[in-house]
């Protein structure tokens, strides 16, 4: 199963324009969306293109092929806006092989790990940091964020395609990083 994967678009219409755009390219099955989807926070500058009610309209042109989960900057009245569900602090996808644990990363995350078996993979945004790795017996990835990328890396969304886990530069497709999960 083919998936894509974006985080925290804070509210960002070319940033989600782009996804979208490249959401239609990938052939990917789910558009899965890490949280932080409208509002831009307190802590963050306003992205480029700030336009959260017509990032939920062109979202919602898409709502029977996305999962998504709640982030920190996500709220009951961006629910309102939105046509699928974006309460949930964490979803799960079973692949064959393995769970993906989706959350945002403010609750579960790097530094408190939910309770996952051997090969499972923590999916999380939040630090607006790329990561894709194994750590002792289970995978991290971060697709980093496609409207407020932090750490120098350029805006960035991922791929889980033929077992391999992609974190890839939103503008260029460039790779900026990748971990294969498949044994």
């Amino acid at each position: 199963m083919k998936l894509m994967f974006a985080s925290d678009i804070h509210g960002s219409l070319p940033a989600t324009e782009r996804v979208l755009e490249l959401f239609a390219q990938s052939d990917a099955r789910w558009l899965v969306i890490l949280g932080d989807v409208l509002n831009h926070g307190p802590r963050n500058a306003l992205p480029q293109g700030y336009a959260p009610a017509q990032v939920a309209e062109r979202l919602n042109e898409q709502a029977s092929r996305i999962i998504a989960v709640r982030g920190n900057c996500d709220s009951e009245v961006d629910q309102m806006l939105l046509h699928f569900p974006i309460t949930a602090p964490w979803q799960q996808v079973l692949l064959a092989e393995r769970r993906l644990f989706l959350t945002h990363g403010h609750v579960f995350g790097p530094d408190d790990v939910p309770p996952l078996a051997a090969g499972d993979v923590l999916v999380y945004g939040h630090t607006h940091i790329p990561v894709a790795e194994q750590r002792g017996d289970i995978f991290h990835f971060n697709p980093g964020s496609v409207s407020i990328p932090k750490g120098g890396f350029a805006a960035s969304y991922g791929m889980l395609e033929e077992g391999v886990l992609r974190v890839v530069a939103l503008n260029d497709q460039r790779v900026i990083a990748q971990v294969a999960i498949n044994p």
